[in-house]
Formats: structure tokens, sequence, C-alpha cells
């Protein structure tokens, strides 16, 4: 039953990252590449829980916690740049 689930969480979180990739590539501003590539960030670190799950091996939420991290940094920055604050 929770092989299923997961498998769900995954099908899901797929489906997920196409939508979030067609915005980054479509997206008529750069805002909404922005948010795009936030929301693809998130998915990463969503496939990246998902896969410790099924391994069994709690250092992939090490991994996932550092570059969730440096995905918001890595987004404020943009964000202050797009701002005009750099």
């Amino acid at each position: 039953m929770v092989e299923a689930l997961i498998a769900l969480a995954a099908i899901l979180t797929g489906i997920a990252f196409l939508f979030a990739l067609f915005r980054f590539i479509k997206g008529p501003s750069t805002f909404d590449r922005v948010i795009a590539f936030d929301v693809l960030t998130v998915v990463s670190i969503t496939f990246i829980v998902l896969s410790a799950l099924i391994e069994k091996r709690g250092i992939y939420l090490d991994v996932a916690l550092v570059y969730a991290l440096l995905s918001f940094l890595g987004v404020i920055a943009i964000a202050r740049y797009l701002e005009g604050r750099f």
C-alpha cells in the first residue's frame, strides 16, 4: 500500500515538473520564469525526498535540506536583482 502511494506521489510530482518546465520555457515575463524556477526546485526536492523514502537512506534528506536552502537563497538573490537593489 505504501509503495503504491509513493508511486502515485512520484507520478504527480512528475506531472507538476512538466507543468513548471512548460511555464519556465514559455513564461511571458521574467517573473513567471523565476517563479517557475522556484517551483522546479521544490519539485526536485520532492524527488530527492521520495528517493530517500524508496531507498531508505536518510542522507538524501540532508541533501534535500541543503538544496532547499541554496534554492531559497538563489531565488532571493534573483528577486533582489530584478527589483534593482543590487
